[in-house]
């Protein structure tokens, strides 16, 4: 009888143990994206987890940088999860165009860049999975919210292209759509909402923040960083060019 821990094979070294895959994560601070490294590193992925504080995701040479940063630490890269967000309410006409500019940039311009420039190393792996979070957002349009809702629709088409151009070679690309999530982004917009509507904070959140939703609660991060986990598993490969909606009954409406 084999004791534990013998080869399985007589005279045979012990095999190796499989090379861990390697993800990138962008806001990964806090929130979603914090969940979301702490996910996949329980599931056994390598992450190189980035926020604002480590580049400049409104640049191109800000979003290389992490993209090198993540081959040369892993020398190998699986799985793209482009999560970094912000957001600014205010109406149209008085909207900042500098803060338009930004969340463009992080939002839909960013997520291109680190697909371009992941490309190749996704490829290689033969499996490479891009999972943007983008947002219920990116489906339906809320007043106040103009960069915001823009960004997130584009990156929602952007998942589609690379899904289409993917499949030739490996690589899948899908979309993850919560709704409102008990985040420091969305607990920091309580305020603003409360301006911009006229109504006191106390109010917006059950009046104003999850009104649309059929279910009202927010999601919890962690429930967002499952579905990411899911996607990125053996059984999310089906999962291509589509939005994956978690909006507790928003779009149901």
């Amino acid at each position: 009888m084999r004791r534990p821990g013998e080869a399985g094979l007589r005279g045979g070294a012990a095999p190796e143990a499989p090379e861990l895959k390697a993800a990138l994560v962008t806001g990964a601070r806090g929130g979603i994206g914090a969940a979301i490294v702490d996910r996949l590193e329980a599931d056994g992925w390598q992450v190189h987890g980035v926020d604002f504080e480590d580049a400049d995701l409104a640049t191109r040479e800000g979003n290389r940088a992490v993209v090198d940063a993540a081959l040369e630490r892993f020398g190998r890269l699986d799985a793209l999860v482009p999560n970094a967000g912000m957001q600014h309410v205010a109406t149209v006409e008085e909207f900042p165009e500098d803060r338009w500019d930004q969340l463009v940039a992080v939002m839909l311009t960013s997520p291109f860049l680190l697909a371009k420039y992941a490309w190749a190393a996704l490829r290689e792996s033969g499996d490479g999975r891009i999972v943007a979070v983008a947002s219920v957002h990116g489906l339906v349009a809320s007043p106040f919210k103009a960069g915001y809702v823009a960004a997130k629709h584009g990156l929602i088409g952007l998942v589609k292209s690379l899904a289409l151009e993917g499949a030739e070679v490996g690589i899948t690309a899908s979309a993850v759509c919560p709704a409102f999530t008990r985040t420091p982004l969305v607990e920091g917009q309580i305020a603003a909402q409360a301006r911009a509507h006229g109504v006191s904070e106390e109010r917006v959140l059950e009046d104003v923040i999850l009104a649309p939703q059929a279910v009202k609660r927010l999601l919890d991060p962690a429930e967002v960083a499952a579905v990411v986990a899911f996607l990125l598993g053996p059984e999310g490969r089906a999962f291509s060019g589509a939005p994956v909606i978690m909006d507790l009954g928003w779009t149901a409406r």
